[in-house]
This record gives C-alpha cells, sequence and structure tokens, in this order.
C-alpha cells in the first residue's frame, strides 16, 4: 500500500491538467453565453419536439437573413443573427454579423467579446484576444471578456503568465469571481499555477 502512495502522487498533477484542460476548454466556449437568452435549454427534448424547434430556428434565421438583405442598416437584425449563428456554432456565419453588427453599433463590449469566443472557434486566437481586448477597453468592468481572454490565452496560446495576468486583474474587479464549473477563479488560477510551475 505504501508503494502505490509515489504512484499516485505522480498521476495528480496528469489528472489536475485533464480536468484545467476540459473545464477550461468548455469555460472558454461557454462563458459568455450568459447574454444570449433562451435559444437552448437544459432539459433533453423528445425528437419531434427537437425537430420543431429546428425548423423554427432555420426559418428565424432566413427571415433574419432577408431582413439584413433587404435593411442592410439594421443593427437589431444583424445581432440577433450573430446571436442565432453564435448559438448553433457557426461561427465563420456569427463573425460576419457581429462585425457588421459593430460597424452599425460600434462600442459593444458585448458583441466583442462574443466575436472574440467566435474567432477562437474558428482558431484565430491572437484575433480573438483583439478582440476581448477591445472590449475590455470600452468597459474596464467586463468579466467575460477577461476570463475569455484567460483562457485564449493559456489554451491556444500557450501563455500561462499572461492569462493569470488576465484572470488576476479580474479578481480586482470581483475577487468573488468563479469558473464555469463553479469553482472559485482564485483556486482555478492555483492550480494552472502549479501546473505551470511542474513544468
Amino acid at each position: 500500500m505504501a508503494g502505490s502512495k509515489p504512484d499516485q502522487k505522480k498521476q495528480i498533477p496528469v489528472v489536475t491538467y485533464f480536468v484545467i484542460f476540459i473545464l477550461g476548454f468548455l469555460t472558454g466556449v461557454g462563458f459568455t453565453v450568459y447574454k444570449t437568452s433562451g435559444t437552448g435549454s437544459s432539459a433533453p427534448a423528445a425528437n419531434n419536439q427537437q425537430s420543431t424547434q429546428d425548423d423554427e430556428t432555420h426559418k428565424v434565421m432566413l427571415e433574419l437573413e432577408a431582413e439584413v438583405t433587404a435593411n442592410p442598416d439594421n443593427s437589431q437584425a444583424w445581432k440577433q443573427l450573430g446571436n442565432l449563428y453564435y448559438d448553433h456554432n457557426l461561427p465563420e456565419k456569427a463573425i460576419r454579423a457581429y462585425t457588421k453588427t459593430l460597424e452599425l453599433q460600434p462600442g459593444n463590449a458585448n458583441i466583442l467579446t462574443d466575436l472574440g469566443v467566435m474567432y477562437r472557434r474558428v482558431k484565430q486566437p491572437e484575433k480573438a484576444v483583439e478582440s476581448f481586448n477591445k472590449a475590455i477597453q470600452i468597459d474596464p468592468s467586463h468579466e467575460p471578456a477577461r476570463f475569455n481572454k484567460g483562457i485564449v490565452l493559456l489554451y491556444d496560446m500557450n501563455k500561462p503568465e499572461e492569462a493569470i495576468a488576465a484572470w488576476e486583474d479580474l479578481l480586482k474587479i470581483n475577487p468573488q469571481a468563479r469558473a464555469a464549473g463553479g469553482e472559485s477563479l482564485q483556486d482555478f488560477i492555483n492550480n494552472v499555477k502549479a501546473q505551470a510551475a511542474g513544468k
């Protein structure tokens, strides 16, 4: 039994790293969903109900696409279209819709943050961080932009020190900030620091 302890101890960092990676991936993808309202459901739907929802969503998308074609200056329609694309994992289309929204309605930190998440999904981390930085410049207290910036810096750009700095700046704004799984952001940072020190 005593001989198994060192082996167990050696495996903990690997498990911790795996948990942090999964948490980071899920959090990075999902953290900014806070601002999109009611397009999804946490309960499993029956097949016909899901099909009906998909049909309705597709219909709404077509209507919004027709609206922005007919009225390209309708920033609200572009924003709604971007949110639908975001929610249905159509990042390239979401990027176009959000970019157009920002042309018509500059300075929206929420849209910039969602745009950053979409850039991450298409594997453009530099553009993602640039978008998060713009959101933070507009609204220095914007927590999702700061959190997601750290996620991209750590998991996509392998810059743990910069990621930690982004999260520590967030803690200055909100010392009670939490990661996606409910873990305190401070504990999350401590785990990342321990992992970085172990490399």
